[in-house]
């Protein structure tokens, strides 16, 4: 009952914050469309929160000469559906140049296909990692509009296959979500890992949103795996790990970056959890990243900054902001000429909070360069809106997720290759 109020208000706030602030007749609208709920409620409700803390900032600092730049959150509900339906609305009808959104591939990618690239719309997400994203890219059907603040799972199922085998874990059985994301993640997962000598003794896909995930794991076990990969979001995976301790399954567990979640770890039971290992798209930590970690829980009203999504989320609304501070303008085309502009290298480095903003700002007017170093670290975008990072390797303990290890992207890019 708590978590249902909880999350009601949540969804309330969120929504009541759609509204322009400010009223003036300069303001900038900027399209949100996150899943605030659904099976990734979690991953949006952060997100969203984010993207405000970072529009937030660049309008205490003084906007776009002058305009504040608002959003209009949309409830994708974890559908790719309703997705498109309310992008659709958001460029047609409130004639938005940018969309920050979906948070989980399967939401990004049709809002791509259906809305903004037929309409040369900026789109930014935080969190989509699939593979896909980058093929559409490169055989041109993006029109170069979209941009990403997470590392391809083409590299993660890479990193994710490197560091299982260095916990010793060499025989895998996997679960995985049947969507675009859950599917690539495999295949990535399985050619590295199998490619540096471990044995996948399964491969179980399964539809979100079910009440029982019982027969899922029975057919998992087969094969007396040393661990479970499960590829899942934290409302499925919580009811898939249950029904797979309950089965008897070995209580030793890969997983996503998603699955970095204390409503997972609290549903499932921390004491299950023991020998849990992940991996999740890295930081290099920078001056954004401690201004980000020192007041994002306050501007939230309790969302913990390690929350899934919460920190790139924050990136994605700050180099949106200054692209269109670049660009002047509500431009669409503009705004995407200027998104890899302003992380590239030659730049005056600038990062998170009102006072670095307004420096940004400054030098924007004076016509210098800037490069935003956000929360996650330093990056650019290649010709596809990808970037390249670190990988970070984490455990759970306690109750805790616990970093312990990082792998580049030159080590993981290595592996690749040698496949």
């Amino acid at each position: 009952m708590r978590t249902t109020f909880l999350l009601s208000a949540m969804v309330a706030a969120l929504a009541a914050s759609t509204a322009p602030t400010f009223g003036a007749d300069c303001d900038i609208t900027v399209g949100l469309v996150m899943e605030l709920t659904g099976p990734a409620g979690e991953y949006g409700q952060a997100g969203a929160k984010s993207v405000e803390m970072a529009f937030r900032d660049i309008n205490d600092a003084g906007g776009v000469n002058g305009c504040k730049i608002v959003a209009d959150t949309r409830d994708s509900q974890s559908q790719g559906n309703v997705a498109v339906d309310q992008a659709t609305q958001l460029v047609n009808i409130k004639k938005v140049p940018v969309i920050i959104g979906g948070i989980i591939s399967s939401v990004s990618i049709p809002i791509l296909t259906s809305v903004t690239a037929p309409a040369g719309v900026v789109q930014v997400s935080p969190a989509s990692s699939s593979p896909t994203l980058t093929e559409l890219g490169r055989s041109g059907k993006t029109n170069g509009v979209f941009f990403r603040t997470i590392t391809s799972d083409a590299l993660q199922g890479t990193a994710a296959a490197k560091f299982a085998m260095d916990q010793g874990l060499k025989k895998i059985a996997i679960i995985n979500v049947n969507n675009d994301f859950g599917v690539n993640m495999v295949n990535e997962f399985a050619t590295a890992y199998q490619k540096l000598g471990g044995t996948i003794t399964s491969t179980t896909p399964y539809n979100e949103k079910q009440s029982s995930y019982a027969s899922e794991a029975s057919a998992a076990m087969a094969g007396e795996p040393d661990a479970l990969y499960l590829v899942s979001t934290p409302v499925d995976g919580a009811t898939i790990a249950r029904a797979w301790v309950s089965g008897g399954g070995k209580q030793t567990f890969l997983l996503n970056d998603g699955m970095n979640s204390k409503d997972f770890i609290e549903s499932v039971g921390a004491q299950y959890l023991e020998n849990a290992y992940g991996t999740s798209s890295g930081t290099s930590p920078t001056a954004s990243t401690e201004y980000f970690t020192g007041n994002y829980e306050a501007f939230s009203g309790g969302i913990s900054p390690s929350a899934p999504a919460a920190d790139r989320s924050y990136d994605a609304g700050a180099i949106v902001a200054l692209a269109i501070a670049k660009a002047g303008k509500a431009d669409a085309a503009a705004i995407k000429a200027a998104m890899p502009e302003v992380v590239a290298e030659g730049g005056t480095p600038i990062h998170a909070g009102k006072e670095e903003f307004a420096k940004a700002l400054q030098l924007i007017k004076d016509g210098k360069p800037v490069k935003y170093e956000g929360v996650i670290g330093p990056v650019s975008f290649d010709k596809y809106g990808d970037i390249t990072g670190p990988f970070r390797l984490w455990k759970i303990s306690n109750g805790e997720v616990t970093t312990v290890g990082e792998l580049s992207a030159e080590e993981v890019t290595k592996i690749k290759t040698a496949q």
